[in-house]
């Protein structure tokens, strides 16, 4: 694995993890889910929730991009 791609790997992993920590204090305050079904809905709202990350080869040399559903299109990160 390339530099990028560690780093890209890095920023997702981060990323879902923030939102899975945050999204499962908050079904666990403000709904009547219990036992296995909290830490459920909360990863599968974080996996839909969060952006991904890739590190892509171009002519320019590797670059790395991310995509989000609250954002249009694809961004480059520097």
């Amino acid at each position: 694995m390339t530099k990028l791609q560690v780093r890209a790997f890095l920023y997702q992993l981060g990323c879902f993890a923030i939102l899975f920590i945050l999204g499962r204090f908050l079904v666990a305050m403000y709904t009547g889910l219990t036992g296995l079904w909290i830490p459920m809905t909360a990863f599968i709202a974080a996996t839909l929730i969060s952006p991904k990350f890739q590190a892509v080869k171009t002519k320019d040399g590797e670059k790395l991009f991310m995509k989000w559903i609250f954002i249009k299109g694809i961004r480059e990160i520097g």
